[in-house]
């Protein structure tokens, strides 16, 4: 996994620095073309050596034109520059690390909240304005209900991980028992 992550970082740069102020425009699109590029059949399509570049850039934008997505004339020239190269495999990665560079730039950070149990809404404002003080910046939440933790959450920012379950306590007092 380092190693697509490697190769999709001067992508993911190259593509934020080119889009100037216009960043944020270009995620919905980044993420459309990501989403078909995850499909395995069209890697399988991709990765034929009968087929050419043409033909994969027709397919794909046939495909995201057919979910009402238009792809701007930059991020044509991305996808091309893409599968010019054959990356077409690290599109996912890329559009993960734009994503992030994008909200970077604007203050925000995705948070995964994982639960032992559903959050409301009115308890989600509270833990998510909790969080953002203990984190210092503005978080994007997703949360998942996730029952094996058996209380509490896990909350997951970039690389940084703030565990409260149960789950956690038990392993940690399992841990200093048996040491």
């Amino acid at each position: 996994m380092a190693e697509i992550a490697t190769i999709a970082r001067p992508y993911a740069e190259a593509l934020y620095k080119s889009a100037k102020g216009q960043a944020a425009g270009l995620v919905a699109e980044i993420g459309a073309l990501a989403s078909v590029a995850g499909d395995p059949v069209l890697r399988q399509f991709a990765d034929n050596p009968k087929v050419d570049v043409a033909t994969v850039f027709n397919v794909v934008s046939d495909v995201l034109g057919r979910k009402g997505v238009v792809l701007g004339q930059g991020t044509q020239n991305f996808l091309r520059a893409i599968l010019d190269n054959g990356r077409l495999g690290a599109l996912p990665e890329i559009a993960s690390q734009f994503h992030a560079l994008v909200s970077a730039q604007s203050g925000v950070s995705d948070a995964l909240i994982e639960s032992a149990f559903p959050i409301d809404g009115g308890q989600l404002a509270e833990v998510v304005a909790s969080l953002e003080k203990r984190f210092a910046r503005r978080l994007n939440a997703t949360v998942t209900v996730k029952p094996e933790l058996i209380g509490g959450i896990r909350v997951v920012v970039g690389d940084e991980v703030l565990d409260t379950s149960v789950k956690a306590r038990l392993e940690q007092m399992k841990t200093a028992l048996t040491a």
